[in-house]
């Protein structure tokens, strides 16, 4: 098939889709698919030795490197309509909050993974927050802080600030007094208008992906300093993941089961990835879900599939094929 690794983009998470971009399309040209690795806001092709750095991009001086106030780059949708796929390596805005996949929907283009109406719901955490607690799907109690809003009282701490939409942790800060509210608002501005506000929850942090409706093994992340955020996420050695994650067998059991009802709860389709935390008391909370889950040398989504036996092209295949089972 000819297919377009569509990443890149005018994200927080840009080297992140660079890297997964490369990744992708090495692995789909090893399953002997012509591919074109295409970079959303510049419209060129994307080199194959991309790497993630230690912190998110200057967006900024991306934006001013090519002329134009439009997103996509020229072209981009034109050579998307020619491939019979394209491969969304995108992360974080444009690629994951269901912009794209809208478009895509519109112009006839058969694209891999979650459609525009899921993307949408799990991209803002606020939405997702309200789902979770019609569906009886614990998460961390929150509340929605608009940049123009007088500071809410009685927040207590620690808690968490963090864009309301957004990934890789980009912008979000632990607090763990008054003292440090406000630089911890002011990041997460940096990223969007609304901040997500909520419970610090103590307990050991793990993810789970589902796969074609089902889940794979949980994995737990324990960061080597502080919070598991972009530099640990990232970089390797900066933590320790381990896959199945040792727990008690009803807590495995539990955390799978709510993976999938995430999964079903807000529309997601193909492949995700669900953050949480089991407290120390045993309780599991959702943090959120991920449309577009990294696909790079560290990513957890890989680890998880690795574990049942299916290795990284055969991964990226099967989500190729389950995604295009929605087109018939």
């Amino acid at each position: 098939m000819d297919i377009v690794v569509l990443c890149g983009g005018l994200s927080a998470e840009r080297d992140v889709s660079l890297s997964t971009g490369a990744m992708a399309s090495a692995a789909l040209r090893r399953l002997g698919h012509r591919v074109y690795t295409l970079d959303l806001f510049l419209g060129t092709e994307v080199p194959e030795d991309a790497v993630i750095s230690d912190s998110a991009p200057d967006l900024d001086a991306l934006r001013a490197s090519r002329p134009g106030n439009s997103r996509v780059g020229e072209r981009v949708f034109d050579l998307c309509r020619a491939a019979d796929i394209v491969f969304m390596a995108l992360h974080g805005e444009d690629g994951e909050d269901g912009k794209i996949q809208a478009a895509f929907d519109l112009l006839g283009v058969k694209y891999t993974g979650t459609g525009s109406l899921g993307s949408a719901l799990a991209m803002n955490k606020s939405v997702t927050k309200q789902l979770f607690r019609e569906h009886g799907i614990l998460t961390p109690r929150g509340t929605v802080v608009n940049r123009r809003d007088a500071v809410p009282e009685n927040i207590g701490f620690p808690c968490v600030v963090k864009p309301c939409s957004g990934g890789s942790s980009v912008g979000t800060s632990v607090v763990y007094g008054e003292s440090g509210y406000a630089d911890a608002l002011e990041a997460a501005f940096r990223y969007d208008d609304d901040a997500i506000v909520e419970q610090y929850i103590s307990g050991r942090e793990c993810d789970v992906g589902v796969l074609a409706g089902r889940a794979l093994p949980a994995i737990e992340i324990r960061p080597e300093g502080g919070f598991y955020d972009y530099k640990n996420k990232y970089q390797a050695g900066m933590a320790t993941e381990i896959c199945p994650a040792d727990f008690p067998p009803e807590i495995t059991k539990k955390l799978l089961r709510t993976a999938e009802d995430v999964f079903r709860t807000l529309l997601l389709e193909v492949y995700a990835r669900m953050d949480f935390i089991v407290s120390e008391s045993g309780e599991i909370y959702c943090l959120e879900g991920n449309t577009l889950p990294g696909l790079t040398p560290t990513s957890l989504l890989p680890q998880e599939a690795a574990a049942v036996g299916l290795g990284y092209d055969a991964l990226i295949d099967t989500i190729l094929h389950e995604s295009l089972k929605k087109y018939g």
